[in-house]
């Protein structure tokens, strides 16, 4: 698979990346849009997001919603991501998810998840409500 992405920003202003048919505006100037590092880890939790949506199907689970919280730490020299640890829950009454396997599923298969768990750390958890 290839992907592809625009992104554009002008002088002293923030800037906008254009996938498809969205526009996400993140600030290189403002403190209230999100930064690149913010931006990094939603790739990361959109995959874990993807992830659940996909392996619903094919473990014939169901779930109501999921909420992620993604935390990382990053180092100062070489400024880069060394440590993330997230925490999924899902909130569903079916006895058919198996949490664990299907975090298994997320590690093995998570494309953002195995990029990144080749530079840093990730650790994180599945609880169910």
């Amino acid at each position: 698979m290839n992907y592809h992405i625009k992104a554009s920003s002008f002088s002293n202003d923030d800037a906008m990346v254009h996938i498809r048919e969205s526009h996400i505006n993140f600030g290189t100037t403002s403190k209230t849009l999100p930064n690149p590092a913010e931006l990094f880890l939603t790739s990361f939790a959109a995959c874990i997001l993807k992830n659940v949506e996909r392996f619903s199907v094919m473990m014939k689970f169901s779930y109501d919603k999921t909420l992620l919280e993604v935390n990382a730490s990053r180092l100062e020299n070489p400024p880069r991501m060394d440590n993330i640890i997230y925490k999924l829950t899902i909130y569903s009454n079916d006895k058919k998810l198996n949490t664990d396997l299907l975090k298994k599923n997320i590690e093995k298969f998570g494309t953002i998840y195995n990029t990144l768990k080749q530079s840093c750390s990730i650790s994180g958890s599945i609880n169910t409500i």
